[in-house]
């Protein structure tokens, strides 16, 4: 392997530390911030519980079982793998010791810790567990990285040499396809992924069809492939993308967790193909069975003869050979189930999954390409000659907590990467979601005038006088606060303004209550304040299925009839944080189908030459508005 290469997978192992030891210690200071009230609302942390029982386990690790004793109703994050923190909440001194989740449901919880005995404050009341931040992705990113840095491997040469930019992709002639329900834009794209002999890109801006023309490209690389991989930055993409492809009626097995899948597509994980196995019910009567005779010899008591003493011995050995029996059954039955599937459907981290280890695709499909970190990417590259990724570099880049390993190059993506590299990809440029004025700014901004809307937009009845509102809160003293415990941003005065504005268009409008309206705050602290201000509301409980109010984040691939957007930022520094992020806004102004309604406070913003620039847009457009328009009317 070229030098070049083994310096690359060098620097992203110590840029991926880096992110991991700034990730732990931001996740702890979270925990040590937030109050004990606000991490059980999370489900991070349970409180109270009592110890059930405890002993020295395997490996010389002590086990503690655990048992909620109130909010098991509540949802949780906890899951088997998860590390975890037993801690004694007791005075002024909270005191801790880490471990593994073992097992969990709503109640109960084994907790393995990492030492051979219980904690001295074991007994001393007031226990309770917070969850960790999950390691696991972090030491398949390393391995995964240790594993480049010495391969020699020529079916991952090629894929490095392309993907690294030291070798020119290659197409062949595309080939004519036809497809009644894709535009010119996304048949050119399923063209170039047809015609790609290592890799293609699926440029999407907001409201393009992405999914659609994936799902499509998809489904014509299994007919003649027979089976493809599927992967996605996080369980949302990929949980879309089986359920799409479940209406197309293709064979789709689903790896994961089964808590982490959505309810649509939970029929498709491998536990459910399991349990609709011809060989699930000799399964389960082999499993009975083990556990049967197992019980018959644990019934023996210390004191008994060598008739007892051999009668043991050989119900032990017949639950071993039944056990081993049903080992062999279920490899089978799992190796079945993934021969069967035209699509394997798995995270970026998931395809390190053991049932994988030694499985090889022709092609790897990866949504969210513009939204991962580089070292989570190349582990399912690894399982493939050919990737094909999808994703829009303008919208949410990948969450990296580590602003030393961003600026070292953490940040920059392979999509993004690719995208400089000539004829490899494809952008698609009809949108179907949103009203033309709504689709102005980015469309000029990001996309250099290049989007144009579908005939749908244009034959859509107009619901809004204005499709765009940017509110303008300078001078009315709105100004922004810090959440002592959180650390989190807020406005009240800037909430409550939006949700008169949100009252006026209501009363004036009834319509909108069939409407679904989104509320985008950047920070979590105002989305709180806002969940707080809107149940005050008289027709928030007729509107509340259709609502919902969360950072930018959550929206990230979904769309609304309206969009309301809080920008909280009020101050005479000019100091915006993390909303300079311009793909951040460019995902929160992309979501609205009829309104997009954006509040804030020009004097801070302006400060900053991209909403600069948006204000002044507004202003040309006659879209801008004071909000004293509207304080005493």
């Amino acid at each position: 392997m070229p030098h070049a290469y083994q310096e690359h997978f060098k620097r992203l192992l110590q840029l991926i530390r880096k992110e991991r030891a700034e990730d732990r210690k931001q996740y702890e200071l979270k925990i040590n911030h937030r109050s004990l009230e606000e991490r059980k609302k999370e489900g991070v942390t349970w409180y109270p519980v009592i110890e059930n029982k405890s002993f020295l386990g395997t490996g010389e690790k002590w086990v503690i079982k655990l048992e909620r004793t109130t909010g098991t109703e509540k949802k949780h994050h906890f899951q088997a793998g998860s590390s975890a923190s037993l801690f004694l909440n007791k005075d002024t001194v909270t005191q801790q010791v880490s471990g593994v989740v073992s097992q969990v449901n709503e109640k109960y919880m084994t907790l393995v810790l990492h030492r051979d005995e219980p904690p001295e404050w074991i007994n001393d009341g007031k226990l309770g567990v917070n969850l960790l931040f999950d390691e696991s992705t972090y030491d398949q990113m390393e391995k995964t990285m240790k594993l480049l840095v010495d391969t020699r491997e020529a079916s991952h040469l090629n894929l490095i040499d392309v993907l690294v930019g030291n070798k020119i992709p290659v197409f062949h002639k595309a080939r004519e396809i036809r497809n009644p329900f894709l535009n010119q834009g996304q048949i050119r794209a399923l063209q170039l992924i047809t015609s790609a002999e290592d890799v293609a890109l699926i440029h999407g801006p907001p409201g393009t069809g992405k999914t659609t023309t994936l799902v499509e490209a998809i489904i014509s690389t299994v007919e003649k492939e027979k089976q493809v991989l599927i992967t996605a930055a996080s369980n949302a993409a990929v949980d879309l993308l089986v359920e799409k492809l479940s209406l197309q009626s293709v064979r789709v097995l689903r790896l994961g967790h089964p808590a982490r899948v959505t309810e649509a597509v939970v029929n498709t994980t491998l536990d459910a193909r399991l349990s609709d196995h011809n060989d699930a019910k000799l399964l389960r009567d082999l499993r009975r069975k083990a556990e049967q005779i197992r019980s018959m010899a644990g019934k023996f008591k210390r004191n008994f003869g060598r008739a007892e003493r051999e009668e043991r011995r050989y119900l032990y050995d017949e639950s071993k050979k039944l056990k081993e029996e049903v080992r062999m059954l279920e490899g089978h039955m799992i190796f079945d189930e993934l021969n069967k599937a035209q699509v394997i459907a798995c995270t970026l981290s998931g395809a390190n999954h053991s049932h994988l280890r030694n499985r090889k695709f022709k092609t790897v499909f990866i949504d969210e390409a513009s939204q991962a970190v580089e070292p989570a990417m190349w582990i399912p590259l690894l399982k493939a000659d050919k990737v094909v990724m999808a994703g829009d570099h303008w919208q949410l880049p990948p969450t990296i907590k580590s602003f030393e390993a961003a600026k070292e190059g953490l940040e920059t993506t392979i999509f993004e990467r690719m995208m400089k590299e000539k004829d490899v990809s494809v952008m698609l440029q009809t949108q179907y979601r949103m009203h033309d004025d709504i689709m102005q700014f980015s469309n000029l901004h990001f996309y250099k005038g290049e989007l144009k809307s579908a005939d749908v937009i244009e034959k859509r009845r107009q619901v809004f006088q204005q499709a765009v509102k940017f509110i303008d809160t300078a001078g009315c003293g709105f100004d922004e606060k810090i959440n002592p415990e959180t650390l989190s941003t807020y406005n009240t005065d800037e909430a409550d303004f939006l949700l008169k504005r949100l009252h006026s268009m209501i009363e004036e409008n009834p319509e909108m209550l069939q409407m679904s309206i989104g509320i985008i705050a950047p920070y979590r602290a105002q989305t709180v304040v806002l969940n707080e201000l809107i149940a005050t509301y008289p027709w928030y409980e007729e509107l509340k299925k259709n609502m919902s109010i969360n950072s930018v984040d959550a929206f990230q691939g979904q769309e609304r009839d309206v969009i309301m957007m809080s920008l909280v930022r009020s101050n005479d520094r000019g100091e915006i944080g993390f909303l300079s992020n311009k793909r951040r806004m460019n995902v929160a102004m992309t979501r609205a189908k009829h309104l997009m309604m954006m509040i804030g406070d020009s004097g801070t913003l302006s400060a900053n030459p991209f909403f600069d620039e948006l204000i002044q847009n507004m202003q040309d457009r006659n879209l801008y508005h004071s909000a004293f328009e509207y304080l005493y009317n």
